[in-house]
């Protein structure tokens, strides 16, 4: 398990699979997902069986409360890129339907940054999110990313598009950080 100081980082286990998916399903967190429709029982396995199981591109784990142990949510990096070092970040708090909040997730994005740096040698995380998601925002500049980069109208919710947002940091900046004490 990854520890940080709140939460603790641990293989998804099937007995993870409904609750992931009842907050996966919450049609408040998934209008800031890529997949924006319900998923099926059915598809929660399927993604479980063959990406989280057997997918080496992707290295999700579950979020537990590190007092309690209790499930309160996932994160992971996905499409990795082994020849160039870099992955996409994903994360969501389910607990409480919180999405992003201020004690768990920057503790979770501490923890997954270093294993995806220090653990997994990568060179630059990023994340793709839209312009709607503040929470996410105000998380990853908390973090130390920074916007790259700006898709128009790419996403269709709540009745309007919206933009993509690129966020990325690289080893170097993190590194800079840990060595300034602002990551655990």
């Amino acid at each position: 398990m990854l520890k940080g100081t709140y939460c603790g980082l641990r293989a998804i286990a099937s007995s993870d699979l409904m609750q992931l998916l009842e907050w996966r399903n919450n049609p408040d967190f998934r209008k800031y997902f890529r997949e924006h429709r319900e998923l099926s029982h059915e598809q929660q396995l399927q993604w479980f069986n063959h990406t989280v199981q057997k997918d080496p591109k992707v290295k999700m784990f579950a979020i537990v409360d590190l007092e309690s142990d209790a499930l309160i949510g996932a994160c992971g990096l996905c499409y990795i890129d082994a020849q160039n070092r870099n992955a996409d970040f994903s994360i969501y708090i389910g607990k409480n339907d919180e999405y992003i909040d201020n004690k768990f997730a920057p503790d979770v994005g501490r923890v997954l940054l270093k294993y995806g740096f220090q653990e997994l040698n990568l060179h630059r995380i990023w994340a793709e999110i839209y312009s709607i998601d503040q929470a996410k925002m105000n998380l990853f500049e908390s973090l130390g990313f920074r916007l790259e980069g700006e898709h128009k109208e790419t996403h269709w919710t709540g009745g309007h598009w919206v933009d993509s947002l690129f966020y990325g940091i690289l080893a170097k900046e993190f590194n800079k950080t840990l060595l300034n004490g602002d990551a655990r």
